[in-house]
């Protein structure tokens, strides 16, 4: 939108058809009225190339992640991790109210409720965090800009204890895919999730449990513990879930095995001990990424070793030949950086080239286009 426009829709050519992309920056008005509407109402927007996006979904999620994150609220929140609490929808009185025993107990200990906002088990687990003062990440499928202007959501959002996300507008209307597909969203925000209720093999509960205990594998799932056989539940603890331990107070809950976020250090005490996760390091301290992922924690060292030695284009021969591997192995590492927008392709011959901070789009927010 710039005088320099031209140039940066001929560079663009090789991802994005020139022509389309002039008629799109051509409606700079309707975008301006889209902003100024987002700001007046406390709305943000951040794309997987804003600094302020999440990296738990970055990092967790990888080509998953939202290109565009729609939020009101405390955008820092969603990098805090916290305890994610799901389940039906219809539920009884006594299940509502050991949810909101279990949010409660969370927030004492200083840990955030991730919830998809939905009623039943996810509202009161909300309710539970808020009665103790507690943190909030709600990731919603539909209706974010309504439900930010609750009136219940006015004053922890103003005390920054209250985030609410969706991938998608800020005005869309429910949808049982895209509420299936936020699912992940909240698995990817949490360091565990305790599943309250479930039925076998159907509801969004079930697909969310089940698409985390069989593909991505992120977290620990923990299963509400019952005297009763569910047929739902005892599926989970059969696809590797385990037992909630009810812990009773804030010392018992801070020793459930949770895995601290893995964004930072924490002692090979705190490491938590799942089934499918191998012995840590015998090291005094170790990244969470190194103990429950050895794949993430060694592209988080190539990561930076390659976007060093791009800060003069190479082709992919070069960068094999820098790094000591086949060429393979070196473009699919380059691959995973041009999807994190953080390497960009280069000329003819083809040639990496590593982006530049001032390169990154800004936010769509506080006038800043």
């Amino acid at each position: 939108m710039s005088s320099d426009a031209a140039n940066l829709v001929d560079a663009c050519k090789p991802v994005m058809d020139g022509h389309r992309l002039q008629h799109l920056l051509g409606r700079g008005f309707l975008l301006s009225q889209a902003i100024e509407h987002w700001q007046t109402r406390a709305i943000w927007v951040v794309s997987r190339a804003d600094a302020d996006y999440p990296r738990r979904l970055k990092a967790r999620l990888r080509e998953d992640a939202p290109a565009v994150i729609y939020g009101c609220g405390n955008i820092t929140l969603l990098d805090s991790g916290g305890l994610a609490v799901v389940g039906s929808r219809h539920v009884d009185d006594a299940l509502v109210e050991q949810t909101m025993a279990v949010g409660n107990l969370a927030a004492r200990a200083g840990r955030t409720i991730v919830s998809g906002g939905a009623r039943g088990i996810d509202q009161a687990a909300i309710r539970g965090a808020w009665e103790a003062g507690g943190r909030v990440i709600g990731v919603l499928a539909d209706s974010l800009e309504r439900t930010a202007m609750k009136r219940e959501h006015r004053n922890p959002m103003l005390d920054g204890q209250l985030a609410l996300i969706s991938p998608y507008d800020r005005n869309a209307g429910f949808n049982v895919g895209n509420a299936m597909q936020r699912n992940k969203l909240i698995y990817a925000l949490a360091d565990a999730a305790l599943v309250m209720s479930c039925d076998l093999k159907k509801g969004g509960t079930w697909a969310g449990a089940t698409e985390q205990l069989d593909k991505y594998r992120m977290i620990p799932v923990y299963v509400r513990s019952t005297d009763e056989s569910l047929p739902g539940m005892d599926a989970l603890l059969q696809k590797g879930a385990v037992p909630w331990p009810n812990p009773q107070d804030v010392d018992e809950f801070g020793a459930v095995n949770e895995s601290p976020s893995p964004f930072v250090t924490a002692s090979k005490k705190s490491l938590p001990s799942a089934p499918w996760q191998a012995d840590p390091p015998d090291s005094d301290t170790t990244t969470i990424n190194q103990a429950l992922n050895p794949a993430a924690a060694l592209f988080s060292v190539v990561r930076e070793i390659i976007l060093d030695l791009l800060k003069n284009p190479m082709n992919a021969d070069e960068i094999a030949a820098a790094l000591d591997v086949n060429k393979n192995q070196a473009q699919a590492w380059v691959k995973r950086l041009v999807e994190e927008d953080r390497v960009q392709k280069s000329g003819k011959p083809l040639r990496y080239v590593a982006r530049q901070p001032g390169l990154f789009p800004g936010h769509l927010r506080q006038n800043n286009l």
